[in-house]
């Protein structure tokens, strides 16, 4: 797949060559109803789709026994090549390398992959490791950084989603990314890739739209519904995708449903009696000059028809830049939502021996090695937020301090890092009068103290100056302040001596970190764009040149690049997606992050980000943290 396609196609399935080759005509099917003009019937033919390029796909009749294999027409429907066996089941993507092919080996009883260059020839196939389950229906997705996704429908409610491809390559083994729990009687779906987008119909009760990215949430809308809560009088079936526009089949009344793409949202568009049909399922369309040309597949095959309607194309929004993730720690400990908050320890004597501390909000602190590998796990309780600092004299020996909110016990708890192994050692805790506390950082002020500054959920600040002198650690609250709602991400610019704060729903803000400061925050960016709520997790990069803010925008799984000083120019934002060539799925949902601009060697030259990741696919699992160079946003962002 190398050169793009020249001439109008038609890629079928085909039950017998011959039937592709003397394909009948009838022309004496009735027009269905004014605006829908039906120009004939393919027999022998149940399924089809059109390519972009003035062609069509039609497909094979499922019941038909002795299918010669997936065809590939031109208008005149020549047959142009063909990958024999039996199939069922098609959907396509098409770019400037060609065609990439999904369907169903009906013999193996599996998905198989598929490309087809401009010259016709067929790629190795790839078929994907057989289902659970009997597979009803499948259809491609293409997200915007190009990697190729098929979700597989099955009976009884169940589905998958599966990385096949990426920059328009077949993997050389699928990558199977999450269940999905769907509909019961879901047998067709169909994809829209500039909206990431999926479409699945639930045949007596109506069409639903789902997020169809690999780390969105598994949650669903009505399209349309059966009366008397939608429009459908009978069922739901087939559906095809043009831009501004998803048309969608009711077999049992038989008629098709138009549906326009507002600012607001899908809205009905209009109904055609299909007159003349006997139960029409599939559907394939494509824009045309004069409106929409249609490919309608009923009991008695494959019907060809013009119809006049040109919805309009909502202009698309540019998609968030997406950067692989390059490293991925092993799970934390506890099921569930567990993972939240990373931070980073810089080795003193060798970086690459640093170490990723990251809490596990269940049951304690895990540390990581910078490959990923867990090397330590402390049970000590349901540790929130951690932050670490180096400097810190614990009675006549002076460590490395690690901090995080004990949600058991209120309380600042302390673990001293060895400076030369990196081991961790939990040296006990300081008491707060917080009532559930939450997030927390710390701030070295100019004469080496290190300060604890922790939050409420109720929007209490309290600022502990920390002391190990006497060999026990102890803390001097110092100051107290406090926002209107919510907070829990913060980070110190010790070099500035400034406290920046997030408040979840609202803005981040500044402040000064001195303890005898007045605390009088001051906004740095509210939420709205491109910062969405919840604001999570904060962190600086010190450049060489420059200083940088980094926020995770929960409410749209980005983290967005600010200047760390007045007027807190907004850099750009970024996405972290899936690695596809060292299977690590991308990062969402992230609670807490870190970053750190020292030299830890190799991929993590110029620094590295940390995220914590929301959503563990593939495979699905326990969640863990991400790693990132931070070369990748420089470069991605345009950053010194």
């Amino acid at each position: 797949m190398h050169a793009p396609l020249h001439k109008p196609l038609l890629l079928a399935l085909c039950i017998t060559l011959a039937a592709c080759q003397a394909a009948s005509r009838d022309d004496a099917l009735p027009v269905a109803t004014p605006g829908l003009a039906v120009a004939g019937q393919i027999a022998g033919l149940e399924d089809a789709q059109l390519l972009e390029n003035d062609g069509f796909w039609p497909g094979a009749d499922r019941l038909q026994i002795g299918a010669r294999g997936l065809q590939l027409l031109d208008r005149q429907q020549q047959v142009l090549s063909e990958y024999p066996g039996r199939f069922e089941g098609l959907d396509h993507r098409a770019d400037e390398n060609g065609l990439l092919l999904a369907s169903v080996e009906r013999n193996r009883q599996q998905a198989l992959l598929v490309g087809l260059d401009a010259h016709h020839a067929w790629s190795q196939p790839l078929f994907l490791p057989r289902t659970a389950f009997a597979i009803e229906g499948l259809c491609l997705y293409r997200d915007s950084a190009r990697n190729d996704f098929l979700f597989l429908l099955g009976e009884e409610g169940v589905g998958e989603q599966w990385l096949v491809a990426s920059e328009g390559r077949l993997l050389k083994d699928a990558r199977r990314v999450r269940g999905l729990a769907l509909p019961p009687d879901s047998a067709f779906c169909q994809a829209d890739d500039a909206a990431g987008q999926l479409y699945v119909n639930e045949e007596n009760v109506g069409f639903w739209r789902y997020p169809a990215d690999a780390e969105a949430p598994l949650q669903r809308e009505p399209l349309d519904l059966r009366r008397p809560f939608g429009s459908l009088a009978g069922a739901a079936a087939g559906m095809a995708r043009v831009p501004g526009g998803l048309l969608a089949l009711d077999p049992q009344a038989p008629a098709l449903h138009l549906y326009r793409q507002t600012e607001a949202g899908w809205q009905a568009d209009g109904v055609l009696a299909l007159e003349g049909f006997d139960e029409p399922e599939r559907i394939s369309a494509r824009r045309s000059r004069d409106g929409i040309e249609l490919l309608l597949a009923d009991e008695r095959g494959l019907h060809a028809a013009q119809l006049a309607w040109q919805p309009e194309a909502l202009p698309e929004a540019a998609p968030i830049t997406s950067l692989p993730a390059a490293v991925e720690t092993g799970p934390v400990p506890s099921l569930g939502d567990a993972a939240d908050d990373p931070a980073i320890w810089v080795n003193p004597h060798d970086p690459a021996q640093s170490r990723v501390l990251g809490t596990d909000k269940k049951g304690g602190l895990v540390v990581y090695d910078l490959d990923g590998r867990q090397v330590q796990d402390l049970r000590v309780g349901r540790l929130n937020n951690v932050d670490v600092r180096s400097g810190f004299r614990l009675g006549a020996r002076e460590v490395d301090l690690a901090v995080a909110s004990n949600r058991d016990r209120n309380s600042l708890h302390l673990f001293a890092i060895d400076p030369a192994s990196g081991v961790l050692a939990d040296i006990g805790q300081v008491a707060t009068p917080l009532a559930d506390i939450y997030g927390l950082c710390l701030f070295k002020d100019r004469q080496g103290a290190i300060h604890a500054i922790a939050n409420d959920k109720d929007g209490t600040f309290v600022q502990y100056r920390l002391d190990g002198a006497s060999g026990q650690p102890q803390g001097e609250l110092m100051r107290r302040f406090q926002l209107a709602s919510q907070p829990e991400g913060c980070v110190a610019d010790d070099r500035g001596e400034r406290l920046f704060v997030g408040e979840e729903d609202i803005a981040v803000w500044v402040l000064d970190a001195r303890a005898e400061a007045p605390a009088t925050p001051e906004q740095v960016i509210g939420v709205g764009g491109p910062v969405y709520a919840d604001i999570e997790g904060l962190a600086l990069y010190h450049g060489a040149r420059g200083d940088y803010l980094v926020i995770s925008s929960q409410g749209n799984d980005s983290y967005v690049v600010l200047d760390a000083q007045a007027p807190y120019a907004v850099r750009g934002a970024f996405r972290i997606g899936l690695n596809a060539e060292r299977g690590i799925d991308g990062a969402s949902e992230t609670d807490g992050l870190d970053v750190t601009s020292a030299n830890l060697g190799g991929l993590w030259s110029r620094g590295m980000l940390v995220v914590q990741d929301g959503r563990k696919r593939m495979p699905e699992g326990t969640q863990n943290y991400k790693y990132l160079p931070w070369s990748a946003v420089a470069d991605a962002l345009g950053l010194d």
